[in-house]
């Protein structure tokens, strides 16, 4: 069961890195054509403009699962150095289960109304002439709080995983 898991997180984490991967290679393309057409041939896309955001908005939420996965997270810890050397798995697990389960849950449950809705509609382009699909990219957040939950608990399953 606990190899299983592990598996399963393995493979939403190789999944999440192709997703930043891809969201990074979009924004600094889109952002590249946008700064070329609007000084060198003085136009611009609204849409351009929006897959630029979308990029940004994508590659930036999944970033945090991303990080915790690698240890990349930041900590304020000013006792751990004197402390033994289990401090540091005792420090995650409370912190998983007081703080990570509980913020990145209430994210989720709190969205789902939101998400819920604008799924109904197929909300589209804020502005006119922009990129719809705007309901996509706010699937993303109740995503990455559950991808952020389950990292967590991989984290403190899988020994060879370094969070501190």
């Amino acid at each position: 069961m606990r190899s299983g898991f592990l598996s399963v997180c393995r493979w939403l984490d190789r999944i999440t890195t192709g997703l930043c991967a891809t969201a990074c290679a979009v924004l600094t393309g889109a952002v590249l054509a946008i700064v070329i057409l609007r000084f060198g041939f003085d136009t611009g896309f609204i849409r351009l403009q929006n897959l630029a955001g979308y990029a940004f908005a994508v590659l930036m939420i999944l970033s945090l699962p991303y990080c915790l996965r690698r240890g990349g997270h930041v900590r304020v810890e000013v006792f751990s150095e004197r402390m033994p050397a289990g401090y540091g798995r005792a420090a995650d697990l409370a912190a998983l289960v007081m703080f990570l389960i509980p913020v990145f849950g209430l994210m989720v449950w709190a969205w789902l109304p939101d998400l819920a809705y604008s799924w109904k509609i197929l909300e589209g382009a804020i502005e006119t002439g922009g990129l719809g699909g705007v309901f996509l990219i706010k699937t993303v957040l109740p995503v990455a709080g559950v991808l952020m939950i389950l990292q967590g608990i991989a984290v403190l399953l899988d020994p060879t995983l370094t969070a501190e």
